[in-house]
């Protein structure tokens, strides 16, 4: 194989971009990434920062091998890779302007090891100008039951609710849609509840009904279980993600005041979820 690093500027708008290191984490995340990119019919970037700690040899060394492991999943996946001087949180949050997508790696919790993990996934998460997914460890040996999306029903979480319905759609997955009624009481002993009464679950209820309405018709394809839980939003998505395949949050645009489903919710499934993570911008 014949590989050419573009520079950062030359990488092709659009295209989803993932952050390779040589780690399993880093691996994947590549697998991840070059599954999305199949779906998408979209060039993969292949990015590595080269730090003070690093060589550009053990960059080419990281970018080849992560373009053998595409070749071999999606032979048809255009592959650019890139490495790039700097600190990696600011090299994918400057290559998150031109793309569809960012994926990175999840060393979950324990010592750093790698430069492209730990601090840089939530990093990344926080500031990109795309979506950003976090692929997380996780136990291979649960049996996963498709999509889960945080929604509160507003306009600005309709690209959140978009994301994932696609995304269930292109991976043939079911889809369930939670909404968490801010109950700190009900969280007490439990990491949240499903709600069965009261008025306020009936409004929550009207309302993200309301809010995937239109998308059912557009992807009537996937099958969409709708869920109304009380407790804490983060608890409440991060243990209910444990039995899923991806789990897909907002985050709001800054200077907008916290709403119920939001707040941190996406900063804390980032950290502690054990499935991968869907991070979204919200509409302004």
């Amino acid at each position: 194989m014949e590989l050419r690093s573009l520079p950062a500027n030359a990488v092709p708008a659009g295209a989803i971009v993932v952050g390779v290191d040589g780690s399993d984490h880093s691996d994947a995340a590549v697998a991840w990434a070059a599954d999305q990119a199949a779906l998408d019919g979209l060039p993969l970037v292949l990015a590595h920062a080269i730090s003070t700690l690093g060589t550009t040899v053990t960059a080419w060394s990281a970018a080849e091998s992560a373009a053998e492991h595409v070749a071999r999943r999606h032979p048809s996946v255009v592959v650019h890779p890139t490495t790039v001087e700097g600190d990696p949180r600011q090299v994918l949050l400057d290559l998150s302007r031109n793309a569809t997508a960012i994926v990175v790696g999840s060393r979950g919790r324990g010592p750093v090891r790698s430069l492209l993990l730990g601090s840089v996934s939530a990093a990344t998460a926080r500031h990109a100008s795309c979506p950003v997914v976090v692929v997380r460890p996780h136990h291979p040996g649960i049996v996963r039951r498709g999509v889960l999306v945080g929604a509160d029903g507003s306009p600005a979480s309709a690209p959140v609710l978009e994301f994932a319905f696609r995304t269930a759609s292109q991976r043939g997955l079911p889809l369930t849609v939670m909404h968490c009624v801010w109950d700190p009481v009900a969280a007490v002993g439990t990491p949240f509840v499903v709600a069965s009464d009261g008025s306020d679950v009936e409004d929550a209820r009207l309302v993200l009904a309301e809010s995937v309405a239109g998308l059912g018709e557009r992807y009537p394809d996937v099958h969409v279980t709708q869920q109304v839980a009380r407790g804490l939003p983060g608890p409440c998505l991060g243990q209910a993600a444990d039995s899923m395949d991806l789990l897909v949050v907002g985050r709001r645009q800054a200077g907008v005041w916290s709403r119920a489903v939001d707040g941190d919710v996406s900063h804390d499934v980032v950290e502690h979820a054990r499935t991968v993570v869907a991070v979204i911008p919200e509409a302004p």
